[in-house]
């Protein structure tokens, strides 16, 4: 392990010419990193590697400062905030924290607060240390006891607004226990090892990409447009601090100690293991407890975080450019070893994903026999030049995927593996989409196809019951399905002799079937299972373009400038209909008898002042319930919105509206009375 001197050593060696160009060098390199760990929730370089690149940008810039680049990573706290959420401006700077591997650099750390505060070397400090999670930093502001928002961290300054997210989790009190004015919670969200284990267990019966590991799942479900997921994603949060506070009473915490104390007596969920130790062997001493016991906690944590108790200290202190100077994280270290890659399989996921993954000579990794090892990706492949035959170095860290950090020799390729032109599975031209390849064969595909059946099939889309999981299977198997629209043309008999099967499930199926033929619209462009279109997108689609021919007519142009679709959405949904083995699928759908019907819009305007504008509902409003107004607002043409959003054009407070009038006001929305949305209607 490389002590700070060793990278101080590094930069006092170097020629400026040199230093300028590694300077840049490095400020691409960990830019690249921060925006797959951040944006694209799939890092390839371990905590360590990045750290370590960090470091060293960090010395180069401190003796070279006249190189040092307006986008230097290490002017950044965390990473670039999406495009898919409005921002919040957080009122006190989310920091992230310095990273220690070693007992010399924990030491060091200690050394330093005490020199900067003026303490005797042999003066003990009192320490308050935690685990540190592996998970998404978060803010949750209250008002007067009440969850009013929340948001990720993003760049420490400007983060993502996922309140409709966060309101999901149930270790997030949507009230606190006590009668507190203002707070901002800061706190971590993370799945556990079983929650992360099951989900990915059910993406790979779907044929979904896996997760990499819980710290990519938390993060990957609270940035999800649709809340349900969310919810079913099982997260909890650990709270480790505060932003900005008004509290009764209550000028200001002496402690860190007294202040994580409060906020569990406020109901705020704190993690047990946090211990107060005298000087920094105390800290020390915590790490070697917690390595001891690290793996047979429910949750990953990646270290400790060790935090100057006293508060006002911490004041003293202050912090530098994007990290406090009176904490520090001391982690663990990565378990790896070598290996040579003896094949690379590309699997074929329910969405079309081509994966890459790496088939190794058996290599033990901390007492774990590991085979095989995630490639993540072709831009992936590239960067590090993966090929069959290589020696490879391969990491694993706590119940995680394998992964390929870095090549140790070339074998008998030159060059780096190329992910195939075709599909694998179907042989339909591969298209790059971002850092992926996909299959766009969605309908007819037969790695696609179990996962396709089961959701064409589910409840919320076509309602068949009896078509589950295991059924679809079979009648895949056994080569009766090739295609979603193949249900229709299943005959009596073709499932006799199939286990699970008698003469009365048999009927109850072709029942159903039948039943289904009939259904919504939306539903039915739910259920073809079109990348980015949930229910709420399906029901849009229905409304701006009608049926079927409407959308396939439709541009990506046209798609994207619809309220709420977005050019993302859009192009996938242009994509969908520009396959020929997709538009078939449907036309014998149609052939079979399948006849969606639109809802009844004899009230619907083109005209009317509700038409294509969007509502969102807060408060108790007296001449109709909530659901009234929304069908209301649905049968003239508009749409209802679940979340605050910018573009809102109208938010209908009633009595006692809830934080999303709040939000609306804080966005200057156009906020009307319900006497005003009468109005509107009968325009």
């Amino acid at each position: 392990m490389k002590k700070s001197s060793d990278f101080d050593d590094t930069a006092s060696k170097i020629t400026e010419e040199k230093a300028k160009q590694r300077i840049a060098e490095l400020t691409d390199a960990l830019n690249y990193h921060n925006y797959r760990y951040y944006m694209l929730e799939d890092p390839v370089i371990s905590d360590f590697e990045f750290d370590k690149l960090m470091r060293e940008l960090s010395d180069l810039e401190r003796k070279y400062p006249q190189f040092v680049r307006q986008d230097s990573p290490s002017k950044r706290v965390g990473g670039a905030v999406s495009e898919k959420f409005s921002q919040v401006k957080h009122n006190v700077p989310m920091l992230s924290l310095d990273n220690a591997y070693s007992r010399e650099e924990v030491l060091e750390f200690d050394a330093k607060v005490k020199r900067f505060l003026g303490y005797e070397a042999a003066e003990n400090i009192d320490y308050e240390c935690e685990l540190k999670f592996d998970g998404l930093a978060v803010e949750i502001v209250y008002k007067n006891g009440f969850f009013v928002q929340g948001s990720t961290r993003g760049d420490g300054v400007i983060g993502e607004d996922v309140t409709a997210n966060l309101r999901t989790i149930n270790t997030i009190p949507l009230k606190l226990l006590k009668d507190i004015e203002y707070i901002e919670v800061r706190g971590e969200v993370l799945m556990d090892k079983k929650s992360f284990k099951s989900l990915n267990e059910e993406r790979l019966k779907e044929g979904l990409s896996l997760f990499a590991n819980p710290r990519n799942a938390a993060s990957g479900s609270i940035r999800q447009l649709d809340p349900d997921i969310t919810k079913k994603r099982n997260l909890i949060m650990f709270a480790y601090g505060v932003g900005d506070y008004s509290i009764k009473d209550v000028s200001d915490f002496n402690t860190q100690f007294e202040m994580m104390n409060f906020l569990k007596t406020a109901g705020i969920n704190i993690n047990k293991k946090i211990k107060l130790v005298k000087g920094i062997s105390g800290a020390v001493n915590f790490f070697d407890d917690i390595a001891e016991i690290r793996e047979s906690l429910p949750f990953e944590i990646d270290g400790i975080v060790i935090k100057v108790n006293d508060i006002g200290l911490q004041k003293k202190l202050g912090e530098i450019s994007k990290s406090p100077r009176w904490a520090i994280a001391y982690k663990f270290l990565a378990k790896q070893e070598t290996s040579d890659i003896i094949d690379i399989e590309v699997s074929v996921g329910r969405t079309g994903i081509l994966t890459p993954v790496a088939i190794l000579k058996p290599v033990n990794i901390g007492g774990v026999v590991v085979k095989r090892a995630t490639l993540h990706n072709q831009d992936e492949i590239d960067k590090k030049n993966i090929n069959i035959g290589d020696k490879v170095l391969v990491e694993r860290s706590g119940d995680v995927i394998p992964e390929v950090v870095k090549v140790i020799s070339k074998g008998r390729h030159n060059g780096a593996f190329k992910l195939p032109e075709s599909c694998p599975c179907c042989g339909s031209s591969v298209v790059i989409d971002g850092a992926a390849h996909r299959c766009m064969n969605e309908l007819a595909c037969p790695c696609q196809i179990k996962g396709a059946i089961v959701h064409f099939a589910s409840k919320r889309a076509m309602d068949i019951e009896g078509l589950g999981e295991k059924i679809v299977d079979k009648l895949v198997e056994k080569g009766l399905i090739k295609n979603v629209a193949d249900i229709y043309y299943l005959k009596r008999g073709d499932l006799s002799g199939l286990e699970g099967f008698g003469e009365k499930s048999e009927e109850n199926l072709f029942n159903s079937i039948e039943k289904s033929k009939n259904i919504s619209y939306d539903r039915f462009v739910y259920a073809l299972g079109i990348r980015h279109v949930g229910e709420h997108i399906a029901d849009l689609l229905v409304r701006y373009f009608g049926d079927i021919e409407g959308i396939k007519k439709a541009d990506t142009e046209e798609l994207s400038s619809k309220y709420g679709i977005g050019e993302e959405i859009g192009r996938s949904i242009y994509n969908f209909f520009r396959l020929d083995s997709n538009v078939e699928v449907i036309k014998r759908l149609f052939n079979a008898g399948v006849s969606p019907y639109k809802a009844k819009v004899q009230s619907r305007n083109e005209n009317g002042a509700v038409y294509g504008k969007s509502f969102i509902f807060t408060g108790t409003l007296k001449d109709f319930t909530r659901g009234e107004a929304e069908n209301i607002v649905k049968a003239a043409g508009g749409i209802i919105e679940k979340t605050i959003k910018k573009k809102l054009d109208y938010v209908v407070a009633g009595s006692d509206p809830g934080s999303k009038y709040d939000k609306a006001v804080k966005l200057n929305l156009n906020i009307i009375n319900e006497d005003e949305f009468k109005k509107i209607l009968n325009k």
